[in-house]
């Protein structure tokens, strides 16, 4: 026999755990993203100072403080997202390097540079041949979404710290 309740869908324990569930999957996979593409960046740091250049954004005082800061930034806030720590802030400043990530991309995909996006290491110039911008867009937009839902929803499954 079903009761009124069972009909109305899942209970508000069960809902709330699928939601902690998504949160703790999309705090996983930005956080990881994060922290691969600042370790990969390490080795090399004038590597990732050229990818900055290769943007032609940046004033060329900013682009070795920017290119040297990028995967600290990129570690810490992998690292404090993957423990669940400060969830909704560390997931606001991932969501801010996506939307920078997207807009960088865009706009040298639309002036028609020929870039590598130095996201994992390496960038700088390449042949027109070997660029990779809808991924890339692709790649960056789905990240953006996850911090999104987490600056939305911060409390997730498996969190060292509170929202």
């Amino acid at each position: 026999m079903t009761t009124s309740e069972e009909l109305a869908g899942p209970s508000d324990a069960a809902r709330g755990r699928l939601l902690d569930g998504i949160g703790l999957l999309a705090r996983l996979t930005l956080g990881v993203v994060l922290l691969w593409a600042g370790l990969a960046k390490v080795p090399n740091p004038q590597a990732s100072v050229r990818a900055v250049q290769a943007y032609r954004i940046l004033p060329g005082g900013l682009t070795g403080p920017v290119g040297h800061g990028l995967p600290v930034l990129e570690i810490v806030v992998g690292l404090l997202l993957i423990l669940g720590m400060w969830t909704r802030l560390t997931a606001a400043v991932g969501l801010l390097l996506m939307v920078a990530f997207l807009a960088g991309i865009s706009q040298a995909w639309a002036r028609g540079l020929s870039i590598d996006c130095g996201c994992f290491g390496g960038g700088g110039l390449v042949a027109a041949s070997r660029t990779r911008y809808p991924l890339e867009l692709a790649r960056d937009t789905g990240l953006a979404l996850g911090g999104v839902w987490l600056v939305w929803r911060p409390r997730t499954l498996l969190a060292l710290g509170g929202p």
